[in-house]
């Protein structure tokens, strides 16, 4: 790496109110922290190697970061949607694989148990998520259903006091280090979406497998893989809500997740810009610093602005959701503006850096690797649009 640029990992301090509270600032200070200190010197080494970084994951748990948003009888800390945003934008903004490992776990892997699942499911699996135990994932995506999810073709048939699921699911977050799964199967054909049911899969399943996921453009130090179910009986009291709802459930649980993917980008792209920033004050060309040259100053400016304007959108979805309203046309928003912010500032953050931009000694290109991911993961930039749409005109 050049002497000329600083490094990556002294950003400068985010100067930001929005109203937060005293605890939501020491949590989103105390992740920062954290991260700078022991999630960014593994960034560029999990991505290069493709590496799931058990060890950051333990020291994430025994910060009691899991538990944020859960209620303390849960083993949670009752901090709130807004509080867990701000943990993984941080991380995020040094590591997008690690706060997409976060985001996964708790808005899909553990939050859907915690909502929708009997009181023993919830007693039998949320401490123990929250915990660290192990990790939770979501089986909704398969090879013929990916945003059509109301296209599921996994079964689960009744057979006594089981149901008997077949079928294959991928691009599984977490997959190789989960406990449990949250999955999707079709309960009764031929009547589409109102015939799709969620269940619980505990990973000792007798009848399920995990098999080796494909390599990834970015992300790449956080872990996915596929799930196989063939003749998978389970237990029938881990049916998660009523049977039949399985499609209202995971539909609601992705208005949540598209919080936390905001988050996400949001913090891919705040890190994006200040190494930009960072570098533009540095380099010369011309006779004169980047930070000098209008042609750098204007890409400056639109980043902040995006920024500025992703944020918003992003806090006040988790407001929302805080206060128990409604909020899936914010949280499409959020997760649409976010997105999209985080692929344009990282495209940029590679323009300022020039050729260097291009070269792996630097984060920006890993950064625009990562930021792709964004918008298409729990519901693709076209998808939002049709939500946020179908909301405005219904409402109109």
């Amino acid at each position: 790496m050049q002497t000329e640029t600083p490094s990556p990992y002294t950003l400068p301090e985010i100067k930001h109110g929005f109203d937060l509270t005293q605890d939501q600032a020491m949590i989103r200070d105390m992740v920062r922290e954290f991260a700078l200190a022991e999630v960014a010197p593994l960034a560029h080494e999990i991505d290069e190697n493709h590496r799931f970084p058990e060890e950051t994951w333990k020291k994430i748990v025994e910060l009691g970061l899991p538990g944020i948003p859960f209620p303390e009888e849960y083993g949670g800390s009752n901090g709130g949607t807004l509080a867990y945003c701000l943990a993984v934008e941080e991380l995020s903004r040094v590591c997008g694989s690690t706060g997409l490992t976060l985001a996964a776990h708790v808005s899909l892997g553990t939050f859907p148990i915690y909502k929708w699942g009997n009181e023993r499911l919830k007693k039998a699996y949320v401490p123990k998520l929250i915990a660290g135990e192990y990790m939770g994932a979501y089986g909704l995506t398969e090879p013929n259903a990916g945003s059509d999810s109301g296209g599921t073709q996994t079964t689960a048939v009744k057979d006594g006091d089981h149901y008997v699921l077949n079928g294959a699911k991928c691009f599984i977050t977490n997959a190789n280090y989960a406990g449990t799964f949250i999955c999707t199967a079709v309960t009764e054909p031929g009547i589409g979406a109102k015939g799709i049911s969620a269940f619980v899969v505990p990973r000792d399943t007798k009848g399920f497998r995990i098999e080796k996921g494909e390599q990834k453009l970015g992300m790449r130090g956080s872990d996915w893989a596929s799930l196989v179910f063939q003749d998978a009986r389970i237990p029938k009291d881990h049916l998660l809500g009523p049977e039949g709802e399985g499609f209202k459930t995971f539909m609601k649980t992705l208005d949540g997740g598209r919080v936390s993917i905001a988050a996400l980008s949001l913090g891919i792209a705040q890190g994006a810009y200040d190494v930009a920033l960072a570098y533009a004050k540095e380099r010369e060309a011309f006779g004169k610093h980047l930070s000098e040259l209008q042609a750098v100053q204007f890409k400056l400016a639109n980043m902040a602005m995006d920024i500025e304007a992703s944020r918003h959108l992003v806090y006040h979805a988790a407001r929302l959701k805080d206060a128990n309203l409604p909020y899936a046309k914010e949280a499409a928003m959020a997760k649409l503006m976010a997105s999209e912010c985080s692929m344009r500032v990282t495209y940029d953050a590679i323009q300022i850096h020039g050729g260097y931009g291009y070269s792996r000694e630097y984060p920006v290109e890993r950064m625009w690797r990562d930021a792709k991911l964004c918008v298409i993961g729990e519901g693709t930039s076209e998808v939002q649009r049709m939500i946020i749409s179908r909301n405005i005109l219904r409402n109109s």
